[in-house]
């Protein structure tokens, strides 16, 4: 293969849930080489473990399919090759699911599903106690645990000829760094490139993050034309550079602002930021804006990558339940509160730990910051942990109770109980754990 002095990726999704239109406008107007569609948070694949214990054709990304029935024919029409972390926690039964859509719509396609990033046989309630210094009691059940990989498998997903590469627990910048890699040669123990390439993938992989999504503020930092957000692209350089834009006519915006905000975001030590395929060094990276929508990114270095791999665990943390209800007019707060005191009473000596919230008033901050103005409408939430579902809704039913047991007024109760899944994080002797490849063709 001869080697490219110049690659485009767009990344098309920064998390599960994210919207399906980017992807598509990237892949139908952004001139790709590589579509990125990174998929998968800490509790996400533990929640997807959670569907596959229920089904186990199930496990892939929820949005799997209405994402690959739509991006299909644009990837095979205009040669894109489609690496995402969809897999979740069954990317072999992901793959066979892309292969069934290209089937009905009559498309030949290559599928490589990168596995073996679940090492739940290799973690134990001892385990993950020693590692998080808690007592067995806190950490309940188990039911996920899974590496964050890095490029292998990927790697050898490109090297077979896969066109859409779908994988499990693969570290965000890794599904960026492998296309460089495979496209310009370089060596995995060049870690200095590999510090570069991850400096990109960092940059990309949170997608509308860096074209205004989460960065925009009407008032301080305001950004135009965020009903039709587009997602970045980068054209990356066999040096490690790169320049980072958007698809022309898109909404957002690219610039240093943007840039420097996903630069720093989850970064907690720049000098060393750590993924399984490098120890990479941000203190190094220089941005210049170049023109409208367009950020130069150079430098980042990097050194060898760490002996462990991390392990996002998932256990049974506890039920929330909850309730909500609402006071307006005259005196809302003073109702609300009423009703507050009204709960606490009967329920803080089940539930020490129920939390109290007077939403238009007090509820995320703790503080009004001196607005001394009297709240029109207050939204009263009540919440608390049980050890069971049947406890939990305990919490909303007292909610609900207040319509006729007091104060005046309240209205349009809610009440929920959720199984709230726990993360988290160990780490493991790398040496123990294989990526593996398996390909698919129709």
């Amino acid at each position: 293969m001869a080697m490219k002095q110049k690659i485009r990726i767009g990344c098309g999704a920064g998390f599960s849930g994210d919207r399906l239109e980017p992807a598509i406008v990237l892949a139908e107007k952004g001139e790709l080489d590589y579509l990125i569609l990174e998929c998968l948070a800490e509790r996400t694949i533990a929640l997807a473990q959670k569907r596959k214990l229920q089904d186990p054709t199930k496990g892939y990304d929820p949005l799997l399919e209405r994402r690959i029935e739509s991006l299909l024919p644009l990837l095979i029409q205009n040669n894109i090759r489609l690496i995402t972390n969809m897999g979740a926690a069954n990317p072999i039964a992901g793959a066979q699911k892309i292969l069934e859509i290209a089937q009905k719509q009559g498309l030949s396609i290559k599928v490589g599903a990168v596995y073996g990033d679940d090492v739940f046989e290799n973690v134990s309630p001892e385990t993950l106690a020693i590692e998080t210094n808690e007592p067995l009691s806190k950490s309940g059940e188990l039911i996920s645990a899974n590496a964050y990989l890095g490029v292998e498998g990927i790697l050898s997903a490109l090297q077979a000829d896969a066109q859409i590469i779908i994988t499990g627990r693969v570290a965000d910048p890794s599904l960026f760094l492998a296309p460089m890699i495979h496209e310009f040669s370089w060596t995995t123990n060049d870690y200095d490139l590999m510090g570069k390439g991850t400096v990109i993938g960092h940059l990309l992989e949170c997608a509308g993050h860096i074209t205004g999504g989460y960065f925009a503020d009407p008032i301080k930092k305001p950004v135009e034309n965020m009903d039709k957000l587009g997602h970045p692209f980068a054209d990356v350089f066999e040096d490690g550079s790169a320049i980072i834009s958007k698809v022309e006519g898109t909404g957002g915006v690219v610039n240093l602002q943007t840039a420097k905000e996903q630069l720093l975001y989850e970064v907690i030590n720049p000098h060393e930021y750590y993924t399984p395929d490098v120890i990479a060094d941000f203190t190094t990276v220089y941005l210049k804006e170049i023109g409208e929508d367009q950020i130069q990114v150079t430098g980042g270095t990097g050194k060898a990558k760490p002996p462990t791999y991390k392990v996002s665990v998932g256990y049974k943390a506890f039920y929330l339940g909850e309730g909500e209800i609402a006071y307006a007019g005259a005196s809302a707060l003073d109702r609300a509160q009423l009703a507050g005191e009204i709960i606490e009473k009967r329920l803080k000596p089940q539930f020490p730990e129920l939390r109290i919230d007077y939403i238009g008033s007090s509820a995320i901050h703790r503080t009004n910051f001196g607005n001394t103005s009297i709240p029109y409408e207050i939204r009263l939430r009540v919440a608390g942990k049980a050890s069971n579902s049947s406890d939990a809704a305990l919490i909303g039913e007292e909610v609900e109770a207040l319509y006729t047991n007091g104060p005046a007024g309240g209205g349009g109760v809610r009440k929920y109980v959720t199984e709230v899944i726990g993360i988290v994080s160990i780490l493991l002797d790398r040496k123990d754990i294989q990526p593996k490849v398996q390909l698919f063709e129709c």
